[in-house]
């Protein structure tokens, strides 16, 4: 049977009956202009009910328009990296991963939001007088495996062991069931994550099992199946408007927009998350 496609643990239990979701934990709470949604599949249970492994998901929407203007951007950032410290290890190495396609719009997510990201490691091993204060982060941005020929599952190992990080940060599009939720939810958890999901080509997941060290994913909506739209557009579903074919994805009309704006917001969460007493003034200078 043909299930409504989304990657939004927040719009999975939504969808899910109620009497069902024994072994899911949630709240909702404002901070700030974000809503948040903070959901923790406990058990087996409620990893069957919402069809993910257990552990916390984080969903903080934004309201439209709300990081337009440069000084709500930096607020909605400040407010993700609250999000994320307490997901991420307190000290040690950290390694960004930008996965997806930059020839993609859609999918150019991750790599958009690793060129928003100060790496360190390079620059504390040269220069420790200067740069020792910093935590050390380094970035890879894996492409997909028709460039490549590598998995990015492969990848991320030999740099893992090469690396030896305390914990991976995996960044990647993600796939909605609502237009409504499309680059305005970012969804953070602890659990890892399966590249190219979102658009119907699972790879290899990753997570501790796989790389040896935990992984955080970080994802945001970016296209919603044709499909699940219109099953949602047209009541009843009559046979004088079937659903389109599968794997049929729509996604905004001003998406090069909308991935550069939110690969800003990440980069600069992830910023301020990993470096704690960086100031937004700080953080432009280094990356310019």
């Amino acid at each position: 049977m043909w299930k409504q496609r989304t990657d939004l643990v927040l719009e999975r239990q939504e969808s899910a009956d109620a009497g069902a979701l024994a072994g899911v934990k949630s709240s909702v709470r404002r901070q700030g202009p974000l809503k948040i949604t903070d959901i923790t599949v406990l058990d087996e249970r409620g990893a069957k009910a919402l069809e993910k492994p257990p552990g916390r998901y984080l969903t903080a929407e934004l309201p439209a328009g709300a990081a337009e203007r440069r000084e709500n951007l930096f607020a909605c950032a400040e407010a993700l990296a609250a999000l994320l410290r307490p997901l991420l290890p307190g000290t040690g190495a950290v390694l960004a991963a930008g996965l997806g396609n930059r020839a993609v719009t859609p999918d150019a997510l991750g790599p958009e939001t690793i060129s928003n990201l100060i790496v360190t490691r390079h620059l504390i091993a040269a220069m420790p007088e200067t740069f020792g204060g910093m935590r050390p982060v380094c970035a890879v941005a894996c492409g997909v495996l028709g460039d490549t020929g590598v998995e990015t599952g492969e990848l991320l190992r030999g740099v893992v062991e090469r690396v030896k990080p305390a914990a991976v940060v995996a960044v990647d599009a993600l796939c909605a069931r609502s237009l409504d939720r499309l680059c305005r939810a970012f969804q953070f958890s602890d659990t890892g994550i399966v590249p190219g999901s979102g658009a119907f080509n699972p790879r290899k997941a990753l997570n501790e099992a796989t790389l040896g060290v935990p992984v955080v994913a970080l994802g945001v909506p970016t296209v919603v199946e044709a499909r699940t739209l219109c099953a949602d557009l047209v009541e009843g579903n009559s046979p004088a408007c079937p659903l389109p074919r599968e794997g049929l994805l729509v996604t905004p009309k001003d998406i090069d927009r909308q991935i550069a704006l939110c690969g800003k917001i990440l980069g600069y969460a992830l910023n301020l998350a990993l470096q704690r007493d960086m100031t937004a003034a700080e953080m432009e200078s280094y990356l310019e």
